[in-house]
């Protein structure tokens, strides 16, 4: 799978057609770890502007999805105190769609993280 050109992510910035450029910058990250897995840095960064755009677009539900991005890698790193906290502030703010697959896989990764 390749990640998306530097020319999608370019043209979403520069003309502000940003409805998907959050889950762009979130999958980005998510390609990214897969080729070049040392490169952590760089991955978080990715995860923490898609968390960005998706909170300045109010967009729960991607950014429920960036954040659990980033918890993973926390978690891989030991973080996982980090990462429960900052999925447990996003998850919390749902009050329905508990049957849904995304809230759902949170719910075990909140699990896992607190395990």
């Amino acid at each position: 799978m390749r990640r998306p050109s530097k020319g999608a992510i370019a043209e979403l910035e520069e003309t502000g057609e940003g409805l998907w450029q959050s889950e762009l910058y979130r999958l980005d990250g998510e390609l990214l770890l897969i080729e070049r897995p040392l490169n952590v840095d760089q991955v978080e960064s990715r995860f923490k502007l898609a968390i960005e755009v998706a909170r300045a677009q109010r967009a729960k539900m991607i950014e429920l999805r960036s954040v659990a991005s980033l918890a993973r890698l926390w978690h891989k790193q030991g973080r996982s105190a980090d990462a429960y906290a900052a999925l447990t502030r996003v998850y919390s703010c749902f009050t329905e769609g508990f049957d849904t697959k995304d809230l759902q896989e949170t719910k075990a990764l909140l699990a896992e993280l607190r395990g």
